[in-house]
């Protein structure tokens, strides 16, 4: 069974910067073809944050208040990925879950979720 384990979430000052990891384990072989940064704002509905897609090794940050601040790092480690989060504001304050469609030879591509990281930034 493949799982997703995020971490790197803490407690950061405003202004700082923080990265984020997604590591996929649970099969010897497997390939993340695409993976997936959410937030959910507080007193928001979940919102698509960043996408890795490894063909191409393409990324795309979706939200626009993130943009220029947030990136997703292409050089990761074998089936990790990163959300590189940098001149953090309070209101990037919320749980961060990563997702990604995972490719086993038993199961083919599924999705899958992480159990999310919080992220707090102070003032």
């Amino acid at each position: 069974q493949v799982q997703l384990v995020e971490s790197g979430g803490g407690l950061v000052q405003a202004g700082g910067s923080l990265r984020l990891s997604c590591a996929a384990s649970g099969a010897s072989c497997m390939i993340i073809t695409t993976s997936y940064w959410y937030r959910p704002p507080p007193g928001k509905e979940r919102e698509l944050v960043a996408i890795f897609r490894k063909d191409g090794n393409r990324t795309n940050v979706d939200v626009d208040s993130v943009k220029g601040r947030f990136s997703i790092p292409t050089d990761n480690a074998k089936n990790t990925g990163y959300l590189q989060m940098n001149n953090l504001k309070p209101e990037d304050t919320a749980v961060y879950y990563c997702a990604a469609n995972v490719w086993t030879p038993a199961t083919g591509s599924r999705g899958y979720w992480g159990q999310g990281t919080q992220v707090t930034v102070s003032t």
